[in-house]
């Protein structure tokens, strides 16, 4: 199965966190609309970045969502909505608003998850990861949100 996903900067920025932006090529094909790119490079682009594959897009967020959402999570879902692609992100406003317009959301934890799936990971390793999230990044995630993120690992 091909994946595509466009990602806005929660996920970018949390998965380089716990040095793990490699997974992102779990998916096939990776969009990165500029408007997050110019958010990532705010704080300093990680260094791992330069190694993903991805595809720099332009998108036209004006037509999308609320004023709960940045420029980024709008342009990301606008392109989501556009390509048919999954929409990574780890804010619940834009998790929201993807959800209403039948967009498939990942946020960081489900990242982790399909590259376990993928191979990328063993499952230690996955679950390892997930803890961190909670533990050493700047994403607010619930112990219940990572312990059912690891029981995901497990039905795989």
């Amino acid at each position: 199965m091909t994946i595509a996903a466009v990602s806005d900067a929660g996920p970018l920025i949390h998965l380089a966190e716990i040095g793990s932006l490699e997974l992102l090529s779990a998916f096939d094909t990776l969009l990165v609309p500029e408007t997050v790119y110019k958010e990532v490079e705010t704080g300093g682009v990680p260094d791992e970045f330069v190694d993903l594959s991805y595809e720099l897009v332009e998108a036209n967020g004006s037509q999308v969502g609320t004023d709960e959402l940045d420029a980024g999570e709008r342009a990301a879902i606008a392109v989501a909505e556009d390509r048919g692609s999954v929409l990574l992100t780890d804010d619940l406003a834009a998790r929201e608003a993807a959800s209403d317009a039948d967009i498939e959301v990942r946020g960081s934890i489900g990242v982790i998850a399909l590259g376990y799936g993928r191979g990328l990971l063993d499952r230690d390793e996955a679950a390892m990861r997930m803890r961190a999230l909670q533990r050493a990044t700047s994403l607010f995630v619930t112990e219940a949100v990572v312990e059912r993120g690891i029981r995901i690992l497990d039905e795989q």
